[in-house]
């Protein structure tokens, strides 16, 4: 077994000095970082898939695009592959991490490159991780399976550093492995040539799918705790006025290192520093409103200060503010003696369990839409509380009376006072059909369940002093109300 040893200078530049062996051997999947990573500076994704070989990146220039299911010599970029040459591939429904796309490689009959590309933005004299996810498509145990080369040159074709995969073996469902290998960009120029060659010949298997590639600033270990918590994460409800500690370790080894807590507040897709936030400790204050306030330590060598890509950064420790249940106990309602209602309420949030009280006349608590049989007036209380033990809760008043009260006469003259014809105790679920009719049978104001309230116009204009007639009718039953209303200016 050959074995390459990399020997590394110290300069005040480096982010990390360690001697890195290389076997050729399988599975190479395990060579990633042990210590501590920063950010991606480079992520070749492939796109979405849905633009073919439009994505930026494509097999190099022995390889010819097809659309799909690509012969010996050909590849495709895609978010899907068929059971492809007579259910011989497996059917690959996504990428590593699911809905983007994907480089798939049919490989040629003679063994060589098949993608090559430049990587740029990498910081000089720095140790970094390249990983890359690849799959092997073909579903027969009896092909060839695919044997894959990394190299990481200079743009003068000195390597760096090389890994083999072996060979990959087939599996008996589509299964995504991670590949990587440590290397160490020269001090002179940062420009890298990542080569891919497949060594296996082409015709009865050696299919492969590649996904994921990813250049990442490997450092000592830097790690991040909340004082006092043995999780990563701490979950409270907003409102909540505990102050946290956060507090970093940082192993031996860097050079000239700078520090800096972190904050992001989409989940990890951007970091923000924390203006004066460059102790081991920081004090975290209350955030009433909700939200994900992810924090991580950071470390950078002073040399690349101005560089962002260097910056190493420790694991993630999260205070997640949870919101209070959305509760809505419906309106206040009134109800006819003997009658019954049912109550229309909300009780939304994170997986929220929800009760009522008291549970006079109800006929079952655990239900949003209890039947009231009412004997009296009740101020019911709809409670919720949700999976993380937010609490919020909402009130509504069920009026009993014995009937409806029809106001004989109104003021509508702008002095505040009695100035709409209403019927108190009309609930809108009764389903009341109100009109009123001047004294010439003119319908001067109509409403179906709904608040009753007149101004005393009829579209804009005011109606004159005079007795109108009412008449109120109900869906549900017989009763019916006529009377008279008097209006006064």
């Amino acid at each position: 077994m050959s074995r390459l040893i990399t020997n590394i200078r110290c300069s005040s530049l480096r982010l990390l000095i360690l001697l890195f062996p290389v076997a050729f051997s399988y599975p190479a999947q395990a060579q990633l970082c042990n210590g501590s990573l920063g950010d991606p500076v480079v992520n070749i994704t492939f796109g979405s898939g849905l633009g073919g070989s439009s994505s930026g990146y494509t097999a190099t220039s022995s390889y010819i695009f097809a659309a799909t299911c690509p012969n010996d010599g050909y590849y495709t970029i895609t978010n899907y592959s068929p059971s492809c040459f007579a259910n011989t591939w497996h059917i690959i429904t996504s990428d590593h991490t699911g809905g983007g796309g994907f480089l798939l490689v049919n490989a040629t009959y003679t063994p060589g490159d098949f993608f090559v590309t430049t990587v740029t933005d990498l910081c000089p004299n720095t140790t970094y991780e390249f990983a890359s996810w690849m799959m092997n498509v073909v579903n027969r145990v009896n092909s060839i399976k695919p044997n894959i080369t990394f190299n990481i040159e200079t743009p003068g074709g000195v390597v760096l550093q090389t890994l083999s995969t072996g060979d990959i073996p087939v599996t008996a469902t589509p299964e995504w492995k991670q590949y990587g290998l440590f290397f160490t960009t020269p001090s002179t120029n940062a420009v890298i040539v990542l080569r891919m060659t497949n060594n296996a010949p082409g015709g009865n298997g050696n299919d492969i799918a590649l996904d994921d590639i990813t250049f990442r600033p490997c450092g000592f270990k830097v790690s991040a705790t909340i004082a006092g918590n043995v999780s990563d994460t701490v979950n409270v409800c907003e409102g909540n006025t505990n102050t946290y500690t956060l507090n970093s370790s940082v192993a031996a080894g860097y050079i000239s290192p700078l520090f800096q807590w972190q904050v992001s507040t989409d989940k990890g897709l951007t970091w923000k520093n924390i203006p004066g936030a460059t102790a081991f400790s920081f004090q975290r204050n209350p955030t009433l409103a909700p939200g994900n306030f992810w924090y991580r330590f950071s470390v950078i060598e002073a040399g690349v200060a101005n560089i962002s890509s260097c910056r190493i950064a420790s694991n993630i420790v999260a205070i997640n503010v949870h919101p209070k249940p959305l509760v809505d106990a419906g309106p206040d309602r009134v109800i006819l003696t003997g009658n019954s209602a049912t109550l229309s309420a909300k009780a939304e949030g994170e997986q929220v369990n929800f009760s009522w009280s008291p549970n006079n006349y109800i006929n079952d608590i655990t239900l949003p839409d209890p039947t009231v049989s009412p004997v009296a007036d009740i101020i019911y209380t709809l409670s919720a509380t949700s999976a993380f033990g937010c609490f919020n809760k909402d009130e509504m008043q069920v009026k009993v009376v014995n009937g409806i009260y029809v106001p004989t006469a109104f003021t509508p003259n702008g002095d505040g006072k009695n100035d709409e014809w209403k019927i108190p105790f009309l609930d809108p679920s009764f389903g009341g059909d109100v009109k009123v009719f001047n004294r010439y049978g003119q319908l001067v104001y109509h409403c179906v369940s709904s608040v009753v309230s007149w101004d005393g116009k009829i579209n804009g204009v005011a109606q004159p002093t005079g007795t109108y007639v009412y008449l109120v009718t109900f869906k549900t039953n017989a009763l019916k109300l006529k009377g008279t209303i008097t209006l006064i200016r």
